[in-house]
């Protein structure tokens, strides 16, 4: 893995305009040594000796000569670019994918607000009853993260269906929670059911990857993750991994916090234990 090209995508759009540039060119060049001079890698770039700099901080490095070290010392290292394109073979494919999904993890371990998931778990541990809603690719997530609660010693519940996700907000009372999973943020049946919930009096969470989005608006806590979609974002697999992993982070958080659960995973080994086939 090129690590230090794998960070300029990271860090890609905290970047400026001049930035940009740089990690474009160095982005495009893979395999390639950095020029012996800064002033050469400037114009190559179009860009400025103290934009190099920047940028060379910006991943971390004390300034250009570090970073064209870092380079050299990964040039037989295989680049991976994100695009997925007709040419690229199943395994090049799932090389990208991979890559992606590391990316995805990082921009969501730097955008979601550590106050807003504590807060999101505190409130689902103290809630009468959980009720996860989502569509699409989002009704899975919901599904798992139903079974891991439940699992955990937590009473909750999922629905894909728009008609009882709304049916299931009506039986709703205050001190329930609704999680509401949406990638774009935007499906009407997902905001509505939320927003009907929280007029209610019941407390509303989201677990989203687009900011400023209307689900937002009907939601107590905001689980913001980042990834940046494939062309075919329906089949992108990233997006889907980044609030599962939210999913376990709250699943892993409120095991170890439920005083009353005693030995959670024993019970479930016994309680399972007739559904296997013995040897």
């Amino acid at each position: 893995m090129n690590t230090t090209i794998l960070q300029a995508q990271l860090l890609y759009n905290e970047m400026g305009k001049s930035e940009k540039k740089v990690a474009d060119w160095l982005i495009s060049h893979p395999g390639d040594n950095l020029p012996m001079s800064i002033s050469e890698l400037a114009e190559l770039c179009e860009s400025s000796e103290s934009t190099i700099v920047r940028f060379a901080r910006r991943l971390g490095f004390s300034g250009y000569r570090e970073l064209k070290i870092s380079v050299a010392g990964e040039q037989e290292k295989k680049v991976v670019l994100p695009t997925i394109d007709e040419n690229d073979s199943c395994f090049e494919i799932l090389e990208k994918i991979c890559n992606d999904a590391y990316l995805s993890f990082e921009r969501t371990k730097r955008t979601i607000a550590p106050e807003n998931i504590a807060a999101a778990a505190n409130l689902i541990a103290s809630a009468r009853k959980t009720v996860l809603i989502g569509l699409g690719s989002s009704a899975s997530v919901a599904n798992d993260a139903a079974n891991k609660f439940l699992r955990a010693g937590y009473e909750a519940y999922s629905y894909g269906d728009t008609h009882m996700q709304m049916i299931a907000a009506s039986h709703m009372r205050e001190g329930d929670v609704m999680i509401g999973i949406s990638q774009s943020g935007a499906s009407k049946d997902i905001v509505e059911a939320l927003k009907f919930a929280k007029s209610r009096g019941i407390s509303t969470i989201c677990i989203t990857g687009t900011d400023r989005s209307p689900i937002m608006k009907q939601s107590d806590i905001v689980l913001l993750t980042d990834t940046e979609e494939t062309k075919h974002s329906s089949l992108a697999l990233s997006s889907h991994l980044s609030r599962l992993v939210v999913i376990d982070a709250l699943c892993y958080y409120l095991v170890y916090r439920n005083e009353q659960s005693g030995d959670v995973d024993g019970e479930n080994q016994k309680s399972l234990k007739s559904k296997r086939v013995d040897e």
